[in-house]
């Protein structure tokens, strides 16, 4: 017997183990809020994590049997997981990262669900739309931060970056999407006022106390995309501002929410019958401590 699902090649009826992949892998919240979750759906699904880094990533996903329906992804194989699906969705073609995939007879079909995470943890705040922004950081998470502004309906996106020239990719990204990307350094100052900045950073990067404070003088709502490390340098600046400083905690939620939808339905965008509620209890289970 099979399963077959809007857009899917075909799917085992047994397909009903996922795991979240990543190095390191062992502070990932996912396996609590994803096993919340199915629990309020009526899922039978078991969500584990494992430890696989780039160089291991072929291997281990070459090995899965049918019994797998789909991998969370986390650092630093969102680029390798998109370089091995078949197909990918909007989100993840444009910022050439997925942190899903949708396993199948057909290949692993790839989808990028930190944009909408991130678009869905800024109007927790109440932030549904905003003109002017800035990024702290160039890397991987930096395209999914660049694409969640262009749907707020950002025109101009300053990224502040150690290096100049890793701004380059994200500047071209930005003139696909209709909005101008400038640079700046950690060294110099930042006269300019946003009303949000988004940090990509890895959690323990150090940032030099100035810059951290000329940051957070100018930098509105803070959304720092890290959970595993907290207070992050950036974090303590915002509240020694006396500014607003959220977690990562919020756009894992939500991103969890996306991927759920493309395991359960092959489509981020179909909404789950049942989804508020599993939506509070996976508020819920953010607040109990991390599982061992």
């Amino acid at each position: 017997m099979v399963q077959r699902q809007p857009g899917l090649g075909v799917l085992s009826a047994g397909s009903s183990r996922l795991e979240v992949w990543g190095d390191p892998i062992a502070h990932s919240r996912s396996p609590q809020l994803h096993a919340a979750a199915y629990d309020v759906l009526g899922l039978d699904w078991s969500y584990g994590r494992r430890r696989v880094g780039e160089a291991a990533f072929t291997g281990e996903l070459t090995s899965l049997d049918d019994t797998f329906r789909g991998l969370s992804l986390t650092m630093p194989l969102k680029g390798v997981a998109f370089a091995a699906a078949v197909e990918r969705d909007r989100h993840a073609t444009l910022t050439g990262a997925a942190n899903t995939l949708l396993l199948g007879q057909a290949g692993p079909r790839g989808f990028n669900t930190d944009v909408g995470g991130i678009v869905r943890a800024l109007a927790d705040d109440g932030v549904t739309a905003v003109d002017r922004a800035r990024i702290v950081g160039a890397g991987a998470t930096a395209t999914s931060a660049l694409v969640a502004l262009s749907e707020l309906g950002a025109r101009e996106v300053e990224v502040v970056a150690r290096r100049p020239e890793a701004v380059a990719p994200l500047a071209e990204l930005g003139r696909g999407l209709d909005l101008t990307v400038t640079t700046a350094s950690f060294a110099a100052s930042v006269p300019s006022e946003v009303p949000l900045t988004i940090a990509t950073l890895p959690g323990d990067a150090p940032v030099p106390d100035a810059a951290a404070d000329a940051l957070a003088g100018s930098g509105g709502l803070l959304l720092d995309v890290v959970y595993g490390h907290w207070p992050t340098a950036l974090s303590a600046a915002w509240e020694r501002a006396g500014g607003t400083a959220r977690s990562g905690l919020g756009m894992l939620l939500h991103q969890a929410v996306l991927q759920i939808r493309v395991f359960r339905d092959g489509d981020a965008g179909a909404a789950l019958d049942g989804e508020a509620e599993a939506l509070v209890a996976m508020r819920r289970a953010l607040e109990e401590p991390p599982a061992a």
